[in-house]
């Protein structure tokens, strides 16, 4: 269960290592280093400074020389991992892609209360979009530009997290803890508040509202909206009234 945004910080810390060393391993026929330490270690660097270069200056506009000198690898040592942007895009996106599906898939499993279930994977989803928010921007504002295959594996993996949500409304409804709704309409309503977060960033910070209040304030929503009206009528709706006001 997550507790706090700290808390959820530092065990992320080994399964962003972890994703790096399965890319590693997924990319042998394309990363020409054998030492998988090194090779793990240099996919993040790789990664980190294409996110911090893409939102600065924008991706097409970023060449592999921009990417050298950020990531401190000369040419010769970035091409051992990746031949041209396009393999660049292709671990980009496979990153950002595992780290979302198994940080949520994580975060619920095991839970049986479908109200828990959906709370704990509302808080993982937004919790990480902050953790990592350079590549849920990237992924958003290049997706337009993205190779067919990477644009075919961007939709179907927003479609995949918009159907975690799906599955676990649908099992509060044949349970009877949710009312009868749109399972899938809620759950695309719920992806595009997800997004809200980590696209207009700026406005909840001039709100004052932090990560943590804006995960309860979804999930207090989504309460209220959800349980029948015995259940819900008393959620606290208001932790973030007096910031927002």
């Amino acid at each position: 269960m997550i507790q706090d945004y700290e808390t959820f910080k530092a065990e992320l810390a080994l399964s962003k290592e972890e994703i790096c060393r399965e890319l590693y391993q997924e990319n042998t026929d394309r990363i020409r280093i054998k030492k998988e330490g090194t090779a793990t270690r240099n996919l993040a660097r790789i990664i980190d400074s294409t996110l911090r270069l893409a939102n600065s200056k924008g991706f097409h506009a970023m060449t592999l020389r921009d990417l050298c000198a950020d990531s401190g690898l000369s040419m010769g040592g970035l091409y051992a991992y990746i031949r041209n942007k396009d393999d660049l895009i292709h671990l980009i996106q496979s990153h950002g892609f595992k780290l979302t599906r198994r940080t949520v898939l994580h975060y619920i499993n095991g839970i049986d209360d479908p109200m828990s279930k959906l709370s704990q994977a509302i808080r993982a989803h937004v919790f990480l979009s902050e953790l990592i928010r350079p590549w849920f921007y990237f992924s958003f504002m290049e997706a337009k530009s993205l190779p067919a295959v990477e644009k075919q594996n961007a939709i179907a993996t927003e479609r995949e997290i918009e159907t975690i949500f799906c599955n676990v409304i649908s099992e509060g409804i044949e349970r009877g803890v949710f009312r009868e709704i749109n399972a899938r309409l809620l759950s695309s309503l719920i992806k595009a508040m997800l997004q809200d977060w980590y696209l207009k960033r700026r406005k909840y910070r001039d709100q004052g509202v932090s990560v943590e209040d804006y995960a309860n304030q979804l999930n207090d929503l989504l309460k209220t909206y959800l349980l029948p009206v015995s259940e819900g009528a008393g959620i606290n709706v208001s932790r973030t009234a007096t910031t927002a006001s």
